[in-house]
């Protein structure tokens, strides 16, 4: 469902010298999996979810969701995918509901068919007791719940979801990824990025570990996090490994 391969991008710095954010990072994910993609700050995490979500475009290499490309056909790849920005908020102003409506309405969905998507994401997400309050007015928690909705919305196949836990507290963190196994089980694509290793250690199917814009380690929930010191030791002994700074 999701395929990428060798995909970088590269930038240049204010004073000239080649940075390489990402760098011929190849992995997949497959319909009804979590993949988690993980690394430290800098890593290239974000820019390459950015480059998935056609928000850049890449330097080299490509990726596809659904079979489509990402460069050559990027509103099939976004009418195919969910995307949460670890940055993105919603309007303080707007309802969930109001939010939801209107983001249906971007993603091309007809009235009609928007007002039955926006009902039922607000039963799934457990919005139904501040669904028409400010968002202004909504914790963390709710108000990502909304953002989660905003990505689900036009009922993609594929989710990329850059740090969706970072504003939540344990309880809202639990309930958000408890959402997202019943999600793959409805045979969707989620691919998750985070720093917190023991929410995801045991909710993943693969882990893909990714250093200095590199790919230094992957492998299945048992090759990663199965061994003693578990999913952390995988991950620190994978960048101990790279030979990257």
């Amino acid at each position: 469902m999701i395929e990428v391969d060798t995909l970088a991008k590269h930038f240049r710095a204010a004073d000239g010298t080649l940075v390489k954010a990402v760098d011929g990072v190849s992995f997949s994910v497959a319909a009804g999996e979590i993949v988690g993609l993980l690394g430290a700050n800098g890593a290239g995490k974000t820019t390459a979810m950015r480059l998935l979500a056609t928000l850049l475009a890449p330097t080299s290499g490509t990726a596809r969701v659904a079979g489509h490309e990402i460069v050559t056909d990027p509103l099939g790849v976004r009418r195919h995918l969910g995307y949460l920005s670890a940055t993105t908020g919603v309007p303080d102003r707007l309802t969930p509901r109001e939010v939801l409506s209107f983001s249906g309405r971007l993603h091309g969905l007809a009235a009609d068919a928007v007002a039955g998507r926006v009902a039922e994401l607000v039963a799934t997400l457990g919005l139904e007791a501040y669904g028409d309050r400010p968002c202004g007015r909504l914790s963390s928690g709710q108000r990502q719940r909304v953002s989660l909705g905003r990505a689900l919305v036009h009922d993609p196949p594929a989710l990329v979801l850059d740090e969706p836990t970072s504003a939540l507290d344990v309880v809202g963190a639990r309930d958000l990824l408890d959402l997202l196994e019943r999600l793959r089980e409805e045979g969707r694509a989620i691919l998750i990025s985070t720093h917190r290793l023991h929410e995801i250690e045991r909710r993943c199917d693969r882990f893909v570990i990714v250093h200095a814009g590199r790919v230094v380690a992957q492998g299945s929930r048992e090759e990663c996090a199965g061994t003693p010191g578990g999913l952390e030791r995988a991950f620190f002994a994978a960048i101990a490994g790279s030979g990257a700074p």
